[in-house]
């Protein structure tokens, strides 16, 4: 039985999750007061906790976005930037995340106070003071959006930052009338650098928006791609008939799919838990990698989102495990780092978990 004190115990890896959308609560209310934002629905944490989530769970990508205008509007110190990025990888060690790659956008937080090379390098410093005081290795995204026409800038800061703690580019935002070739060259620039790209795609558009995001971008990592199991062709009993090219493609090459299970539900992306795609990808050997996304809005953690799949899709301790290797393997960092945290911290602490709940079915004398 997979109780959610061994879920939370194993050491895990998160790839896919926004820094702004994982405000705590009682953070964001001490922000506003020093910013003087007076546009919070509400000054009670448990409140204000819960109109995020209920605001984010109607179903459209739309209106989970919403939510973002408070976060973004109290992030626009390097004080307050530092601190959330802090926070977030004392949250991480809390939820027995070893190494997570964090993203978010420099232009929502450079209107007032601060240059785009500002908003990185407290978001950095904050990485980096979390590291060494909880021990969580990391990696930073920096977000260009879709709706925006400054994306080869933020492509050029990531490269910058390269050597500091910047791990990749990513196109974010809302998918509808903003296709990922629009922004060519920005990819392009990545790619002249050989620098690592993951693009939001095939969460609220269909699978053209995957096939644009590699094929024309170049991606190395497809988030959300929930879309893709329209190049799946399933018979009454959802079991593949065969793939397309699209989707042949992307499990020959192996090209990590980064999961989001509630937000995928919260933004309409699926309209049931047990209908998601998941489970498909997962038994056909995609590279799936399971995540958060917005821990404030979807209220939840990397645990909560394991234990979801647990539910839904029966995974049991040896799948989490191989997940998890699986979003080792994906991550950004060195080849030498990512065996170092594979066989140095995510094997030993399986085998070590696997050991103790061994030992604990064995019979008392």
């Amino acid at each position: 039985m997979l109780t959610e004190n061994i879920v939370k115990s194993v050491p895990k890896v998160l790839l896919h999750d926004h820094l702004d959308g994982g405000l705590r609560p009682h953070t964001i209310i001490e922000l506003a007061d020093d910013l003087k934002y007076k546009k919070l629905p509400t000054r009670d944490k448990d409140e204000l906790a819960k109109w995020f989530h209920i605001g984010a769970n109607k179903g459209t990508l739309v209106e989970f976005l919403k939510g973002f205008e408070h976060t973004t509007a109290v992030l626009q110190t390097k004080e307050g930037l530092e601190r959330v990025a802090y926070e977030m990888m004392e949250d991480m060690k809390d939820d027995g995340v070893v190494y997570v790659e964090t993203r978010f956008a420099p232009v929502y937080h450079a209107n007032k106070y601060l240059y785009l090379e500002d908003t990185v390098k407290a978001v950095l410093n904050g990485l980096e003071r979390g590291k060494n005081d909880f021990g969580v290795g990391y990696g930073l995204i920096l977000c260009g959006m879709r709706n925006m026409k400054n994306t080869l800038e933020i492509a050029e800061l990531a490269v910058n930052f390269r050597k500091d703690g910047v791990v990749g580019f990513d196109l974010a935002g809302e998918e509808g009338g903003f296709p990922p070739k629009k922004h060519i060259d920005a990819f392009h620039f990545i790619q002249r650098s050989n620098f690592n790209i993951t693009i939001h795609a095939g969460e609220a558009f269909g699978k053209e928006s995957i096939w644009q995001a590699i094929q024309w971008c170049g991606a190395h990592r497809i988030g959300h791609a929930t879309r893709l199991v329209e190049d799946i062709v399933l018979d009454q009993k959802e079991e593949v008939v065969n793939f397309g090219d699209l989707a042949q493609y992307v499990l020959d090459k192996r090209i990590p799919l980064e999961i989001c299970l509630l937000s995928n539900l919260h933004t309409g992306a699926v309209d049931k838990l047990e209908n998601h795609p998941f489970g498909i990808l997962f038994k056909e050997k995609f590279r799936v990698t399971i995540n958060t996304d917005d821990r404030l809005m979807s209220n939840t953690n990397l645990t909560k989102e394991f234990l979801t799949a647990v539910e839904y899709f029966n995974l049991n301790f040896d799948d989490i495990e191989k997940i998890t290797i699986n979003s080792m393997k994906s991550a950004f960092i060195p080849y030498e780092e990512r065996l170092r945290f594979i066989y140095d911290i995510i094997k030993p602490g399986y085998q070590k978990v696997r050991a103790e709940f061994s030992k604990s079915k064995q019979p008392q004398v």
